[in-house]
């Protein structure tokens, strides 16, 4: 299996229960916090939505402007927001090739540092992961138990 289609296994293997978690989220707890200084749920869901997509497009395109940008998206359902931005970004992912992974890009304005390809993204999985916890937290306490496992591999 190369690089490239290593990374859409393990990115689904973790969105794919994201995706099943903003799938409990109900309209009416669109702006559930946990605690008064945490996100809205629908803000940590478009952001862990916005933000692996703009990782994914900056690996493709080498442009570090790409975090910088504002996505305006008129959508507002949760649940097709994280269908249209899991294909946006598998897309994405799926279009890298081996050689892609090794490039460099200099990060040094928006993280302090030079990645390739391959940290980059490594860096979009760590960030993933973390805000799914929180967001296991979040349908927990809307009253949801029965949860996926954290991780599913087909």
């Amino acid at each position: 299996m190369n690089r490239t289609s290593q990374l859409v296994q393990y990115f689904l293997s973790h969105r794919n229960v994201t995706v099943e978690l903003v799938n409990k989220i109900e309209k009416e707890h669109y702006d559930y916090k946990p605690t008064p200084t945490s996100m809205p749920a629908k803000d940590l869901v478009t952001h862990i939505l916005f933000s692996f997509y703009k990782f994914a497009k900056a690996a493709k395109s080498g442009n570090p402007a790409v975090f910088r940008e504002k996505i305006e998206e008129t959508e507002t359902d949760l649940r097709k927001l994280a269908e249209a931005y899991t294909e946006k970004t598998r897309s994405l992912l799926e279009s890298l090739t081996d050689e892609d992974f090794d490039r460099v890009l200099d990060l040094t304005k928006i993280f302090g540092v030079q990645l390739s390809v391959a940290q980059l993204l490594q860096s979009a999985m760590d960030h993933e992961i973390h805000h799914k916890g929180q967001l296991f937290i979040y349908v927990r306490e809307m009253g949801h138990t029965e949860l996926p496992f954290f991780i599913k591999r087909k």
